[in-house]
């Protein structure tokens, strides 16, 4: 009899752990988030490719761990661009600058939290910088007025850029309640309560108005006016 107690006692014990990481899975994976970004000026269409700069993300109620890549993330300068010119990363990740072209370049932010500064470097690897606070990081070249990107730095790993469609997925979000955010640098942030099922979500397309200037006015790092020549040919 004390056998069988046993092995009752062991079987239900089993049977417990399987329930238990049986609700864990579900309560924390829901699925999908799937959608299209359209974005409009002064009430008419654009190319479905441009909202390839937009940034789609979810923040959970549900705690996740956030663990940033071990290797840097890239953003180049190359014919003068950025390249990307939008970069989502998750907080603490370090991305690094290399120069592909045969002139000069820098890339610095003054934005409040992540403030950084490559110094001045020709053709090569460039510096890295890690970036520690959420927040949009607009970043600059001091030799070129018309280079701009923007590093847009998350709490949370649920994020996407839409594809040429402007179409976006996100996997494996967690069940439960959350909000949705559509981050355009020249549309006000778009957001949307959801509450995420084992089905996912589908979404209908999403209308983001453009109303900002592609690259807004700044002064360099050291806060003066550009000089006219420095975005002249090589």
């Amino acid at each position: 009899m004390m056998v069988n107690a046993k092995r009752r006692l062991w079987s239900g014990t089993v049977g417990g752990i399987a329930a238990i990481s049986l609700l864990l899975s579900t309560q924390s994976f829901g699925g999908e988030i799937a959608g299209q970004v359209l974005l409009t000026a002064n009430g008419k269409p654009l190319r479905v490719d441009e909202a390839r700069e937009a940034v789609v993300y979810f923040k959970s109620a549900v705690s996740v761990p956030l663990v940033p890549p071990k290797t840097p993330l890239i953003m180049r300068t190359e014919r003068k661009t950025f390249v990307p010119s939008v970069l989502p990363i998750l907080q603490n990740s370090k991305v690094s600058f290399p120069n592909s072209d045969p002139i000069l370049h820098n890339a610095f932010s003054t934005a409040k939290g992540n403030i950084f500064d490559t110094g001045l470097y020709g053709k090569g690897e460039g510096e890295s910088h890690t970036f520690t606070n959420v927040g949009v990081v607009r970043v600059y070249c001091n030799v070129h007025h018309s280079m701009m990107a923007n590093i847009l730095v998350l709490n949370t790993p649920f994020f996407a850029s839409p594809d040429i469609q402007g179409r976006f997925r996100l996997k494996n979000v967690p069940a439960g309640p959350g909000e949705l955010f559509v981050w355009h640098e020249r549309a006000s942030l778009w957001r949307k309560t959801l509450t995420i099922t084992a089905d996912g979500e589908i979404l209908q397309p999403i209308s983001l108005p453009i109303s900002k200037k592609r690259i807004p006015p700044h002064l360099n790092k050291f806060g003066r006016p550009y000089r006219r020549s420095n975005d002249s040919a090589y």
